[in-house]
C-alpha cells in the first residue's frame, strides 16, 4: 500500500525547509487573529455557543493537515454549514438546551463518517450530480437567510425560525422589544466593517501602503471591532442597557465528547447529515481546486473526502461543529503567504492559546459585533449576476436555479437544495431524451460534414447521412428509430443511410435493441445501415455483441470515407 497516497502530509514533509517554516508560522499567526471574530461568529449562526467555532478551529485543521492534498485549504467552521447546522438541529431539540449541543456533535460525527466512507468508496464523482446553477443558487440563498437570520441579534429582537417568511413573521412581531444601544452598537460595527470592506484599502494604498499589507489590515478589521465594542461593553456596563453579552466561555482545551447512540436521533439527522456532507465536500474541493490552480498543484477530490470526514470526526470528538474548507480563510491562508497544511496547525495552536488566555475577556463581547461580523461576511455569498448570466444563457438552468433560491427561502434549506438537484436531473433526463440529430452534407471541396439546414453542402438522394449529437442509452432510443424513419419517410430513393457517431460515447443496451429495430425496419424497406465514427469505447463493447455480424452496411472510420465508397 502506498503509505504517501492516504497520508499526504508525507509528502510535503519530506522536503519541509527552515524558510517554509517561517512563512507557514507567519500565516498560521495571521490566520488566528483573524479567525477568532470569524469562529465566535459562526458558532453562534448555529445556535451553539461561541467557543464551540474555537473548538471546532483546532482539531479538525491539524486533522486535515495530515489527511489532506491541498497545500492552501483551511478548514474550519464556514457561514453555509453552520446555516445547515441550525436549520437541522432546530427542528429536532429546542435551541439553547444541552441536548442541542450533543446534536451538534452527533451531526459532526454523522458527516464526518458519511465523508470518510464516501472516500473510501471513492465517490468523489457524487459532486457532479449538483450542478453549478443549483449550488451557486444555495449559496445566494443561505446568504440571504443568513442575514436575515442576523436582524434579531443587531436590533435586539429575539426572532426565530429557518425560512424568510418566519424570520420576517417574528421579526416584526417583537419590533416592540427593539433594544437601542444594540441597534446602535449593531449598526455602528456593521458600518465600520462596511468601509473596511469596500474604502480601506484603496485609501491606504493612496497613503503609500503595499497593496498585500493594505489588504492584510482590511482583513483584521473584525479583530478590531471585536477589541473595540468589547472594551466598550465592558466600560460602559452595556449589559445592563439589555445588549447582549456571549457570556461565560471555558477556559481550557476541549476535552473528549461523545455522540449520542439513540438510533433515533441517528434516524432524525441522516438526510441532515448527507446534505451538510455534500453541501461541504463540494464547496472545499471548489475552493482547494481554485488555489491549487494557482500554484500549479493538484488535489485528488477522492482523498479531500477522506480528510474532511476526518476533520469534521475530530470537530465532533472535540466539542466542534461541521467543518469544510472555506474561501474566506483560505484567501487568508493563501494571502499571508502559507506554503502547506502546516499553517493550519499553528493556526490551530494560536486558537487553542486564545482559549486558554482570552476567554474571560469574550465574555464581554457584544452578540451584536458577532451579528454583524456575519452579515458582511454572508452578503459576499449572494452572487445577483450568476443569475443574470444564467438566464441569458440557459433558461432550463435558471429554472433550476431558481427553484432552489425560492424553496430555500420560503421553505428550508433541505428542501431548496433536493429540489434544485431533482430538478436539474429531471432536466437533464429531459434535454438527452430529445438529443440534436442533423442530416448533413459535404462542405464542397473538403472533408466535412454540416448540417444541411445550417450550410451550403453536397447532398446525394441516395445516401443519407444522420448525425446524432449525444449518447445514446434508453431515454431516446425511441426517440432515433422516430427520427431515422421520419428521415426514410422524406427521402423515397435513398438507399444507404449513415449514422455519424461522432457525438456518442455510449450505447447502451436499450439503444442497441433499437439500433437493430432500425436495421430491420431498413432492411424491409431495402435500405443499409451503416455506421461512422464510431468511438473505441463504443465499438469495443458492439464488438461483443451479434449486431456488426448482422449489419447489412459497413462501419466506417470517417464519414468522408463513407461518401466516397457509397457514391
Amino acid at each position: 500500500m502506498n503509505l504517501k497516497r492516504y497520508l499526504p502530509a508525507l509528502q510535503w514533509l519530506s522536503d519541509y525547509q527552515r524558510s517554509t517554516f517561517a512563512n507557514d508560522l507567519l500565516a498560521g499567526v495571521i490566520m488566528t487573529v483573524v479567525l477568532i471574530p470569524q469562529s465566535l461568529a459562526y458558532a453562534m449562526l448555529a445556535g451553539l455557543p461561541a467557543h464551540v467555532g474555537l473548538y471546532a478551529s483546532i482539531f479538525p485543521p491539524i486533522l486535515y493537515a495530515f489527511f489532506g492534498t491541498s497545500r492552501t485549504l483551511a478548514v474550519g467552521p464556514v457561514a453555509v454549514t453552520a446555516l445547515m447546522t441550525a436549520a437541522a438541529l432546530g427542528g429536532v431539540v429546542a435551541p439553547g438546551s444541552p441536548e442541542y449541543m450533543a446534536a451538534a456533535l452527533l451531526l459532526a460525527v454523522m458527516s464526518g463518517l458519511m465523508l470518510l466512507v464516501m472516500g473510501l468508496l471513492r465517490l468523489g464523482f457524487v459532486a457532479n450530480f449538483l450542478s453549478h446553477p443549483v449550488v451557486s443558487g444555495f449559496v445566494s440563498a443561505s446568504g440571504i437567510l443568513i442575514v436575515a437570520s442576523q436582524l434579531g441579534s443587531l436590533t435586539g429582537i429575539a426572532t426565530s425560525g429557518h425560512n424568510l417568511l418566519t424570520l420576517g413573521g417574528s421579526l416584526i412581531a417583537g419590533w416592540a422589544t427593539l433594544n437601542l444601544p444594540t441597534l446602535v452598537l449593531g449598526a455602528g460595527v456593521l458600518a465600520f466593517l462596511m468601509f473596511t470592506r469596500t474604502r480601506l484599502k484603496p485609501l491606504l494604498v493612496a497613503m503609500g501602503l503595499a497593496p498585500a499589507l493594505a489588504g492584510m489590515l482590511v482583513r483584521v478589521a473584525p479583530v478590531v471591532a471585536v477589541a473595540i465594542t468589547t472594551a466598550l461593553a465592558l466600560t460602559w456596563q452595556l449589559a445592563d442597557a439589555g445588549v447582549v453579552l456571549v457570556g461565560s466561555v471555558p477556559t481550557g482545551l476541549p476535552g473528549l465528547t461523545l455522540p449520542s447512540l439513540d438510533p433515533q436521533h441517528w434516524k432524525n439527522m441522516a438526510l441532515s447529515a448527507l446534505l451538510i456532507s455534500v453541501v461541504s465536500f463540494i464547496s472545499s474541493v471548489s475552493v482547494a481546486q481554485t488555489f491549487a490552480a494557482k500554484r500549479r498543484q493538484r488535489i485528488d477530490p477522492d482523498q479531500e473526502l477522506i480528510a474532511l470526514g476526518a476533520a469534521n470526526l475530530g470537530a465532533g470528538f472535540s466539542g466542534g461543529m461541521p467543518v469544510t474548507g472555506g474561501m474566506s480563510r483560505t484567501v487568508v491562508s493563501y494571502d499571508s503567504g502559507a506554503e502547506t497544511p502546516a499553517s493550519g496547525v499553528f493556526t490551530a495552536a494560536g486558537l487553542a492559546l486564545v482559549t486558554l488566555t482570552l476567554t474571560q475577556a469574550l465574555a464581554f463581547l457584544p452578540v451584536a459585533t458577532l451579528a454583524a461580523i456575519i452579515m458582511i461576511a454572508a452578503a459576499t455569498l449572494v452572487d445577483v449576476p450568476a443569475l443574470v448570466r444564467t438566464w441569458h444563457y440557459a433558461k432550463a438552468d435558471f429554472v433550476a436555479m431558481l427553484a432552489t433560491i425560492v424553496l430555500t427561502l420560503g421553505h428550508s434549506l433541505d428542501a431548496g437544495l433536493v429540489a434544485g438537484v431533482g430538478l436539474s436531473l429531471a432536466l437533464y433526463l429531459y434535454r438527452t431524451s430529445r438529443p440534436h440529430v442533423a442530416l448533413v452534407g459535404r462542405v464542397p471541396g473538403t472533408e466535412h460534414f454540416r448540417n444541411v439546414l445550417r450550410h451550403q453542402v453536397e447532398t446525394r438522394p441516395t445516401l443519407g447521412m444522420l448525425r446524432v449529437d449525444e449518447s445514446l442509452y434508453f431515454a431516446n432510443s425511441r426517440f432515433l428509430e422516430e427520427a431515422v424513419l421520419e428521415l426514410v419517410s422524406r427521402y423515397p430513393e435513398m438507399t444507404d443511410l449513415v449514422l455519424v457517431c461522432s457525438g456518442a460515447n455510449l450505447i447502451d443496451a436499450s439503444a442497441l435493441a433499437s439500433l437493430e429495430g432500425i436495421h430491420e425496419r431498413l432492411a424491409d424497406a431495402s435500405i443499409k445501415l451503416h455506421l461512422s465514427e464510431v468511438k473505441g469505447p463504443v465499438m469495443d463493447r458492439l464488438q461483443r455483441t451479434e449486431f456488426l455480424e448482422k449489419l447489412s452496411g459497413r462501419v466506417y472510420l470517417s464519414t468522408f470515407q463513407a461518401w466516397c465508397e457509397l457514391g
